[in-house]
């Protein structure tokens, strides 16, 4: 699978170790930035990966920031991505089974590295179960064209 990462100045030790796990599994990895422990902007990060996402450049993608949200937030602010917080590895199934998340987030912060190998493994083994789940991103869609 291709899968696009990012991140900010506070998880580039993490990425780095996340993009090892990754390749080390056979995925091929799309690096969106940031490329040094420098001071940087979260959002331009979040936004690269979730446009990636988008275009259909990667299947999938991994963000890391101090805690995940602020780069969460930047992802789901582009047309159609679903980026979603995870802490533990049930979350990051569920955002894929019942919300159809394209993206994952977490904290470098917040989670170590074999809780991040366990949210990614969770996130990228599940698949959406659509049916009544789809109904309910019908209804964020129309949020996000209309209100």
């Amino acid at each position: 699978m291709i899968i696009g990462i990012g991140c900010d100045h506070a998880a580039f030790d993490m990425k780095k170790q996340v993009v090892s796990y990754l390749e080390a599994q056979g995925h091929e990895v799309r690096d969106y930035g940031c490329f040094s422990a420098q001071r940087c902007d979260y959002p331009l990060y979040g936004e690269a990966v979730a446009r990636a996402v988008q275009k259909g450049e990667v299947a999938r993608g991994v963000l890391i920031c101090g805690t995940g949200v602020g780069i969460s937030l930047a992802a789901n602010k582009v047309k159609g991505i679903r980026a979603a917080v995870c802490s533990e590895p049930v979350t990051a199934r569920l955002a894929r089974q019942h919300n159809n998340a394209q993206i994952i987030a977490f904290g470098a912060r917040i989670v170590g590295l074999e809780t991040a190998q366990a949210i990614v493994d969770a996130f990228l083994g599940a698949e959406f179960e659509g049916g009544r789940h789809q109904a309910r991103l019908d209804i964020i869609s129309d949020i996000e064209e209309t209100r």
